[in-house]
């Protein structure tokens, strides 16, 4: 969270920005994003049960005015964000052995459809690579910049054990 937090800063991305935290769980980065003063922000998940108790942490929080949503994200039918943000819904989505690569395809298009053009998309993975991600991502999507995250050696060989990258929606 922080590091996309520290991201959003630095792109200096309007506390007005509409922002969709795809895969929200129990709300806790839309908590973060308001106290960072983000005013537009919805929340989905495609489980009840995180949706009612995110929906319970905002409330606690004082932030009953954010938006959380059931809404399967391959479903589509969402539009007009600037921002989306991802921490692990595609590694999700593309690890089910049901129709993985059919789901991958709607997961992109569901994106697409999402984000306004040049809109900005933010997935943290630790399942893909960096290169795996940009082919995913290559067809109407920009790369913008790869976000640090931890490193580690093992075997004389250097990796990430999580890959945090930016696109941009272009046409």
């Amino acid at each position: 969270m922080s590091r996309v937090l520290r991201w959003m800063e630095k792109a200096k991305i309007p506390e007005e920005a509409a922002i969709l935290d795809i895969g929200t769980g129990n709300g806790a980065f839309l908590v973060e994003l308001a106290k960072h003063g983000y005013k537009n922000l919805t929340g989905i998940d495609y489980s009840q049960a995180s949706v009612e108790l995110a929906k319970s942490v905002l409330q606690s929080e004082g932030l009953a005015h954010v938006r959380v949503k059931e809404v399967d994200f391959c479903s589509g039918g969402l539009e007009g964000y600037d921002v989306c943000v991802d921490k692990g819904t595609f590694d999700a989505i593309s690890l089910n052995p049901d129709n993985r690569s059919e789901a991958k395809m709607l997961y992109v298009q569901a994106l697409k459809d999402s984000l306004k053009d040049q809109g900005l998309f933010s997935i943290t993975s630790c399942n893909w690579t960096k290169e795996q991600l940009l082919e995913r991502f290559g067809e109407g999507f920009k790369f913008v910049q790869e976000l640090p995250t931890p490193m580690f050696h093992f075997g004389g060989k250097t990796g990430n054990s999580v890959t945090a990258l930016i696109f941009k929606r272009v046409h």
